[in-house]
């Protein structure tokens, strides 16, 4: 391969190598960093071709015309919400370094197409072929993976609870429950570890997409040598990596910084005015745009921008809702913070360069090789009412606008330990965010952690990983032991009589260790019954009104379904249910008769299974037949443990979403740091490994980091 500098500048030319291990990481080397982005998106290209085709389509708002009309509801939001817009705007607004980056990566991507190397059996089977990027694109693709990974789309829910039974109940929602964002990390100070250095370690919690959100991948150059996890289609490492003498990880800091507005628009001739606190005032953005459908006619949307943000539901006729977000306002993602994250040296370095981070707001834990370890919050929160946390807010109101001002976010040393589960204490709380995750994990995590005392390694933090202690089961079990039948000699020591097999059932319930392991039957009942409440629970009187219809668009559907919003707030509503009269011990014991008369008589690992999620499962009419399988996998876990390969009680036990990645980072030694992925290196699913991690990944095995050059196994193709 020829240096582009070295093309145009007629000197000698200069190296950029792809070398794989074992299990077909790629290892990329290069002279430069410009080169080294080359080089990366060329990789991405051949090795993820059809993946990032697809998020390049979804930014765009273009999967209709591609794949038919199973996209048109994505694609009327990606219009309506400007996402291609905002990532030319952040890219148009980009410093000369970061721009000049950028696009020799995309530049990597249209060489491999012009090569003829963005092969994938999809492009074939669904009669659609990969075209030239933007320079923009990538920040599109990142856009894609994070515009519903904030908020909003809670408020949504709220909204709906709010008009079907009253603000007050809101409350029996807002809690501490996650909703499609999560992951853990941890850190540990080297006068707590064996080697007297510091170790990071965490999971990211995502859709097990196949192939996965994330490549492991090293970008090596005279500037850095990194090794991490990156996003398919966006070059640099912006979340997981380490640098040899640096290291940083990041959990979702479940702060609210997307807003939600109420707008009242209305026509005067071919003008749309939006009513602002100022008065009425023409939209700054108002046209049709056609979006284009495969096998159908095409379709016409009205796209309008208030001076709050793009509208994305409703319209001029009603309903109309306005999106406010922190890249939208300051035109910017962050990207900014990419380069120098690649050239960071130490925990300070990590920091610094996260100053220009701007969404999704993240919690970071950083370490050195030098002993430092510092956890922060990098992003931008706006400053405004609280309100704007909880419920879509009237644009006309003064009092809910944004000050222009963002948020100050914490950063301090660890001289210990340090904890991230997406819980109140690690993401800022109140002062950043409404809803956080239950303190389940990080405190499960934080005892493993002092129960290993100073002598803590890498292989210790492996471990924790695999830790499927529910952290919920006081509470179930607390509800279980009140289901006590009355008895002769205290007639009022319980709440109502039982069945036979009832109570046997509750008295193996209550046995249990509360481990979810897949080998262990008792999980499994646990389960059964827990999903019998929650179905109970959404049917009671004062809950089953949240089924009805709303007016938001189905593709929020899944953050709207009250099955599942029940057993996300399930500990929540057994705790405040009884005060809006909803009879919680009664749908307990309902939900323990009825398993009681149909009990699994398997193991847990028998219906907890990893259900990946491809996308063209969600495009029946262009090739389902095509997509690609993975062999089925018994996992242990669940949604309250450390292990949170997350189910969905009532409606489903299979996992769709948990761990889409393990590391272990080692500051004393990167060569002892590891890794692994649900499935594999490769998005080709004839590649042998295409999901070649997998019962490594079920199993709780790592594979090591390979640092040393001469282990790798170099490829002969020549990129140019």
């Amino acid at each position: 391969m020829l240096h582009r500098d070295a093309i145009r500048k007629g000197s000698p030319p200069m190296p950029a190598e792809t070398f794989r291990d074992e299990w077909g990481i790629p290892h990329l080397r290069a002279d430069s960093a410009d080169e080294l982005a080359f080089l990366q998106g060329f990789n991405a290209a051949t090795d993820r071709s059809w993946q990032i085709e697809m998020e390049r389509w979804r930014s765009e708002g273009r999967t209709a015309e591609m794949l038919g009309a199973d996209g048109l509801e994505w694609d009327r939001f990606a219009r309506r919400t400007r996402l291609d817009d905002t990532a030319r705007r952040c890219f148009a607004n980009l410093d000369a370094a970061t721009r000049g980056w950028c696009s020799a990566y995309v530049e990597g991507i249209n060489h491999a197409l012009a090569a003829g190397l963005r092969n994938a059996p999809e492009f074939r089977d669904t009669d659609t072929v990969p075209a030239s990027w933007k320079p923009w694109t990538p920040l599109g693709v990142f856009l894609v993976h994070h515009i519903l990974f904030g908020t909003f789309p809670n408020k949504l829910w709220r909204a709906h609870v709010t008009q079907t039974l009253g603000a007050g109940a809101v409350e029996l929602f807002s809690i501490e429950a996650p909703v499609w964002a999560g992951s853990n990390a941890w850190a540990a100070a080297g006068s707590l570890t064996q080697s007297g250095s510091p170790l990071i370690a965490g999971d990211p919690h995502r859709l097990m997409e196949l192939p996965g959100v994330y490549q492991q991948v090293r970008l090596a150059c005279p500037e850095f040598d990194v090794v991490g996890l990156a996003f398919p289609g966006v070059p640099g490492i912006p979340h997981f990596g380490h640098s040899g003498t640096a290291a940083w990880a990041v959990t979702n800091a479940m702060a609210d910084y997307q807003d939600l507005y109420s707008e009242q628009l209305r026509r005067e001739g071919d003008v749309v005015l939006a009513l602002g606190p100022d008065g009425a005032r023409p939209v700054l953005v108002q046209h049709e745009e056609t979006i284009l459908v495969r096998g159908s006619a095409a379709e016409t949307v009205e796209v309008i921008e208030t001076e709050r943000g793009p509208v994305i539901s409703g319209g001029v006729e009603g309903g109309a809702l306005s999106l406010r977000t922190p890249a939208r306002v300051a035109g910017t993602l962050g990207f900014e913070a990419l380069l120098p994250l690649l050239r960071s040296r130490s925990a300070d370095d990590v920091e610094t360069a996260l100053e220009a981070w701007v969404e999704p707001v993240n919690c970071v834990l950083a370490a050195d090789s030098q002993g430092g370890v510092r956890q922060l919050v990098a992003g931008k929160v706006p400053v405004r009412s609280r309100e704007n946390r909880v419920r879509p807010v009237p644009a006309w109101s003064t009092e809910h606008q944004w000050t222009g001002g963002w948020e100050d976010l914490p950063g301090t040393p660890v001289p210990g330990l340090a904890v991230n589960a997406n819980d109140r204490d690690s993401g800022g709380g109140d002062r950043l965010g409404l809803e956080f995750a239950p303190a389940h994990r990080a405190r499960r995590i934080r005892q493993l952690l002092e129960e290993g005392g100073t002598g803590l390694d890498a292989a210790y933090m492996e471990r924790i990983h695999m830790d499927s202690l529910l952290g919920s089961w006081p509470v179930f079990r607390a509800l279980l032991q009140g289901l006590t039948p009355r008895s002769e000699a205290d007639p009022a020591s319980a709440t109502g009589p039982l069945s036979a097999t009832a109570r046997a059932l509750r008295a193996r319930l209550l046995e249990w260790d509360g481990q979810m392991r897949a080998d262990s039957g008792d999980a499994a009942v646990f389960a059964a019954w827990r999903s019998a409440l929650v179905t109970a629970l959404a049917a009671a009187p004062a809950l089953n009104r949240l089924a009805a219809a709303n007016s938001y668009a189905p593709l929020f559907a899944p953050w709207l379904n009250p099955v599942a919003r029940v057993g996300f707030a399930l500990e929540t509503l057994l705790a405040k249910g009884p005060a809006y009269g909803i009879d919680v011990t009664g749908a307990a014991s309902r939900a323990l008769e009825e398993t009681a008369t149909a009990a699994p008589s398997g193991t847990w690992g028998g219906s907890h299974t990893v259900l990946p999620l491809h996308a063209l499962a969600d495009h029946g009419t262009a090739g389902a037949a095509s997509v690609p399988t993975v062999p089925l996998t018994r996992l242990s876990g669940d949604t309250a443990c450390v292990l949170s390969t997350e189910s969905l009680p009532g409606l489903t036990d299979r996992s769709f979403r948990g761990p889409v990645a393990r590391y272990v980072w080692d500051l004393e030694n990167r060569a002892n740091s590891r890794w692994v992925v649900p499935f594999g290196a490769s998005g080709l699913p004839e590649n042998p490994h295409f999901a070649s991690q997998l019962p490594l990944w079920a199993a709780g095995d790592f594979i090591p980091i390979i640092t040393a050059w001469e282990q790798l196994t170099k490829e002969n193709h020549d990129p140019r």
